[in-house]
């Protein structure tokens, strides 16, 4: 016979966690209509509370569970850093869950967080489907995204922090516009494709306005092991856009090389702007563009958004999208 969990209990009642947890330590913050309404589901599932489900209310012990892709831990590490701050400051326990194809897939993430009963969740967006993501919401486990924008429904459990990468990317090419120039593309990221779809929305939207078609999106197969061959191949049968956008350092770095080895110049022929910026851009000649994203501060405001929503008697009350802002830092792969 399946045990029954508090996670069971929260389900059914149609509350957070927290609240059964209140009703199981009686406190008195809870509505009268609430207390009864879980109290009938604890005593018609049978659920009996154990030592997790009462620390919870009273702050004994928490555990949160931080989820991100093992190939973006490196450009991750500034999040990751103020999210372990402040989880330090509130004496947090943290389960560190990454995720690689074919090693370690978010199914089997999702099923270790149920398994471990966390209090809540610091989930990247990058690499979960909407499917994967209907059955953490099924638990109504509170959880903040952090990354990019989400875009799917909302809840009362769910927060998100995050870089508005669609508004980057429209803005971006309506300045090109400004400028006279049109001939614009963007290269795909197979790690970040939720952020690669905002990108090409952001994009497509901006062309649209302007009774224009978006239709230079660079994606390349599995032929190719890294970037770099494709656009050494790429540019050897085109020549290049006017304006790159890509999303991370490695990118902007393999075309850069592999537009100076076919003969091109850099900005004269082509223009090359990265999302991400990284300590090796300014190293480069030329400098590669890139835009300042407050890493830190994101992750530190994550963990933030998750206290307050494990502590509040009214989930509503709690600010749960909270936008980032990125600043260009104009280097010399832009006139």
């Amino acid at each position: 016979m399946k045990r029954i969990t508090i996670y069971d209990v929260a389900k059914e009642a149609d509350v957070s966690l927290a609240t059964v947890s209140r009703v199981i330590n009686d406190s008195s913050v809870v509505r009268e209509d609430t207390r009864l309404r879980v109290q009938e589901v604890i005593e018609r599932l049978g659920y009996k509370p154990n030592a997790v489900a009462q620390g919870l209310a009273l702050s004994k012990t928490t555990t949160v569970s931080i989820v991100m892709s093992e190939k973006l831990l490196s450009y991750n590490a500034k999040i990751l850093n103020g999210l372990m701050d402040v989880a330090n400051i509130y004496h947090y326990n943290v389960m560190f869950h990454t995720t690689s194809k074919g090693i370690s897939k978010m199914q089997d993430v999702i099923e270790s967080i149920i398994k471990s009963r966390v209090d809540g969740v610091i989930l990247f967006n990058d690499n979960f489907s909407e499917e994967e993501m209907n059955v953490l919401n099924e638990y109504k486990i509170p959880m903040v995204i952090v990354g990019g924008k989400f875009d799917g429904p909302k809840h009362d459990h769910v927060g998100n922090v995050y870089v508005d990468i669609e508004k980057i990317a429209n803005e971006l090419v309506k300045d090109y516009f400004a400028k006279g120039v049109d001939d614009i593309a963007i290269v795909e990221d197979k790690l970040n494709l939720s952020m690669m779809k905002q990108m090409k929305k952001g994009a497509e939207e901006a062309f649209k306005e302007a009774g224009k078609e978006f239709k230079n999106y660079l994606s390349y197969n599995d032929t190719y092991k890294t970037s770099y061959e494709y656009f050494s191949d790429y540019l050897k049968e085109n020549k290049p856009h006017k304006l790159n956008i890509c999303f991370r350092d490695s990118q902007a770095i393999a075309l850069l090389n592999a537009a100076k080895e076919n003969g091109y110049k850099v900005p004269e022929d082509l223009e090359i702007i990265t999302i991400l910026d990284s300590k090796y851009l300014p190293m480069m000649r030329p400098t590669i563009t890139a835009y300042n994203i407050p890493d830190y501060d994101m992750g530190a405001l994550a963990m933030r958004m998750l206290t307050k929503m494990l502590v509040s008697n009214d989930d509503k009350g709690v600010e749960k999208s909270i936008e980032i802002q990125a600043s260009p830092l104009i280097r010399e792969t832009t006139k």
